[in-house]
């Protein structure tokens, strides 16, 4: 309606990953971060794709049953979760520095399809509604020598996310090429995230801080 207050909306992000706090941030919404707990480990689901959905499914209903109801306006909770896959195996996050390090040695000259399940719950009025999508990227790495693969791993890095790998940190110069989205890569895709956002009836300019004046 003309004249009418733009609605509120409180953003949340149901997930740990500094990387996806930075991508929203960089694309101007300010999220609040509120980490799901959920067991990454225990869950089991052949399809890689499939099993980045449902994590990001799990996480997002976990963050939503540990948050009051908003006194009005909107709450948008974004849950996703990441996961490389390599012939057909699903590769999260290493579990030491030596599996990070054999998963580089297996995987350097080779291609990978990164999968981030997405999952929305939109909370408005008391009434919530949801949808979610899974992006695909497909990353290309560099033929890297055991040297290389060695003083990565020493960094620490590859420690902490999906795949042992960064597109957008010290792993960059490995990655040769990618086909699709460089934020599904980091973490999470702003094409996908707008697109279901219209789903549920929300226009991403919404999720930006009001103009000043």
């Amino acid at each position: 309606m003309n004249g009418a207050e733009p609605v509120p909306t409180r953003v949340v992000l149901a997930s740990a990953s500094p990387a996806r706090l930075e991508v929203l941030r960089r694309a101007g919404i300010a999220a609040e971060v509120v980490v799901s707990g959920v067991d990454e480990e225990a869950v089991r689901v052949a399809d890689p794709a499939a099993l980045a959905l449902t994590l990001a499914r799990m996480k997002a209903s976990a963050v939503a049953d540990r948050l009051s109801a908003d006194g009005g306006g909107r709450r948008v909770l974004i849950g996703c979760d990441s996961l490389l896959e390599i012939d057909g195996q699903a590769q999260g996050k290493p579990a030491d520095a030596a599996q990070a390090a054999q998963r580089w040695r297996a995987m350097r000259g080779r291609t990978g399809v990164l999968h981030t399940g997405h999952r929305v719950i939109v909370t408005e009025d008391g009434d919530d509604r949801s949808t979610e999508a899974v992006a695909s990227t497909v990353v290309h790495f560099a033929q890297l020598s055991d040297t290389e693969i060695d003083a990565y791993v020493a960094t620490g890095e590859p420690l902490w996310v999906a795949g042992a790998f960064t597109v957008d940190g010290l792993g960059g110069p490995f990655v040769t090429r990618i086909e699709g989205d460089y934020h599904n890569v980091v973490g999470l895709s702003l094409p996908l995230l707008r697109t279901l956002l219209a789903e549920l009836g929300v226009d991403w300019p919404a999720l930006w801080p009001p103009a000043p004046g």
